[in-house]
């Protein structure tokens, strides 16, 4: 079983506190792109997920984790 991805991003922001504007900031989208991908209405783009991953500590791959 799989974790979704927008669970994985919303569980690593809060455990960094930080908010959807302040992640948004870091990846230079809106609050509203954060918000749609955590809330699974939008994929984002390879680069986007580059800039999730790296404004968030981890790896892409670990964006897309197996839940245990």
């Amino acid at each position: 079983m799989f974790i979704k991805m927008e669970n994985i991003i919303r569980i690593l922001r809060k455990e960094q506190k930080l908010s959807q504007e302040d992640l948004a900031k870091l990846c230079h989208v809106s609050r509203q792109t954060i918000n749609a991908i955590e809330n699974n209405k939008y994929d984002p783009t390879l680069e986007l997920a580059f800039n999730l991953a790296k404004s968030l500590g981890v790896t892409v791959d670990q964006l897309f984790i197996k839940a245990r």
